[in-house]
């Protein structure tokens, strides 16, 4: 029996990849693991190897077209054995359930390779009943498929069809597309079409927003100790093949001291879920990068065990690979917390928004000479902003100030992080 290829789930927020390029012909003859094809999520690139060894055929995905995970794409064919599954059969089932379904939707599998194997947790339903599913509004995830191997087939659709809709509760209706452009006069603005990547932000922040309960506390954080230390350590770097053997930046001291507060203070280093409390053993740092049409949190495992010159080393090559969208996913997934840093575009101080699982996001302001006052006297001296974002039903507020209050004593006497 053919081995199907199946366009795989590499993010839990993943509905669709796209394959950007085919690396294999059809017809030619693969080792299992061989890489097939390069894959695109909304937050990097990747490459699909090969299930199993044999010759590729029933390629029914084309470069550049969304599909939806858990889709087969392709199958392999032992060697001698004829296809099951003529390509042009295969191809409509795919594309057709490209996203014109909500993304709770659209991971389904086809219909049209009866000898394929189940894929766990897909759906199964034949293009009919997709067809009709899609003219009546009607979500197949919530319907049990009476036909063979619980296959949704078109009564199926006509039975939910029937079935009594229970109320919907009011809600405030966001303003459509076309009442948005009729605020604008035509040919005033141009259309920039959304990429996987932004939906999925905007999905992710929104559904943050309504149902995470943000709280925030802010503090200033004197930096002159902090400065001072960073240029004796780089002024110090051994030299390797005629380089500094390290930079480091405030970014690298900064996530370091958010480690080490979160190792302090350890019931802010947990996760919110409905059943329980989860506590981290380590601090993982998501950093936020930009990268084009949105940002990527690359993660610093276990960062508070690590010295600042690997915070450095790590934190470069994971941010080149986050702008290159060649990070694999087990760098960017999960984390036990978070830093963005706006100080370098010279943004004085601003809160950012929880990404669960995490439940604290540290939002760091840019250094700048201040006027400071200390036992009545006033003074100059290099200050920051940062802004702690918690999950209040996890971190509250005074949890909040207490691991606040240890990452501002890190800054300001950093050489208790060398310790």
């Amino acid at each position: 029996m053919a081995t199907e290829v199946i366009l795989p789930k590499v993010d839990m927020d993943m509905a669709t990849g796209r394959i950007s390029r085919w690396l294999v012909a059809e017809g030619a003859t693969v080792k299992q693991g061989d890489p097939l094809f390069e894959m695109e999520t909304d937050k990097a690139a990747m490459e699909v190897e090969a299930p199993a060894g044999g010759v590729l055929g029933g390629i029914a995905a084309k470069e550049g077209v969304d599909v939806p995970v858990g889709q087969p794409v392709a199958f392999i064919y032992a060697e001698g054995e004829k296809p099951t599954v003529a390509p042009q059969a295969a191809a409509p089932a795919v594309l057709a359930a490209k996203v014109e379904a909500p993304p709770a939707q659209t991971a389904a599998t086809p219909a049209a390779a009866p000898t394929a194997s189940s894929v766990p947790g897909a759906l199964r339903a034949t293009p009919l009943a997709r067809r009709l599913a899609r003219e009546a509004g009607v979500n197949l995830a919530a319907i049990a498929g009476s036909g063979p191997h619980g296959r949704i087939v078109s009564a199926d659709i006509e039975k939910a069809k029937a079935a009594p809709k229970p109320a919907a509760a009011p809600v405030a209706a966001a303003p459509s597309d076309a009442d948005t452009l009729k605020l604008f006069a035509p040919g005033s603005y141009s259309e920039v079409p959304h990429d996987n990547m932004r939906r999925t932000i905007a999905r992710r922040l929104q559904e943050s927003k309504q149902h995470v309960p943000h709280f925030y506390v802010s503090a200033d954080c004197r930096l002159d100790a902090l400065l001072k230390l960073r240029a004796d350590l780089n002024a110090a770097a051994p030299v390797k093949d005629g380089a500094p053997a390290f930079k480091l930046s405030i970014n690298d001291l900064v996530i370091k001291a958010w480690a080490l507060a979160l190792r302090d203070v350890p019931a802010a280093n947990v996760s919110w879920t409905e059943a329980a409390m989860l506590s981290h053993a380590h601090a993982d740092i998501g950093v936020a990068v930009s990268v084009p049409g949105g940002l990527i949190t690359p993660i610093i495992r276990a960062a508070e065990n690590k010295s600042l010159s690997a915070i450095s080393a790590e934190m470069k090559d994971l941010a080149a690979r986050a702008k290159a969208r060649k990070l694999k996913p087990e760098e960017y997934n999960g984390g036990t917390s978070a830093i963005s840093n706006l100080g370098m575009f010279g943004v004085k101080e601003f809160a950012a928004i929880v990404n669960p699982p995490h439940a604290t996001i540290l939002a760091v302001g840019a250094g700048q000479e201040r006027a400071l006052s200390e036992n009545g006297k006033l003074f100059s001296a290099q200050a920051m902003t940062v802004t702690l974002s918690t999950d209040h039903r996890a971190v509250d507020g005074a949890l909040g100030a207490e691991v606040l209050a240890a990452f501002k004593n890190y800054i300001e006497m950093p050489l208790a992080m060398l310790i």
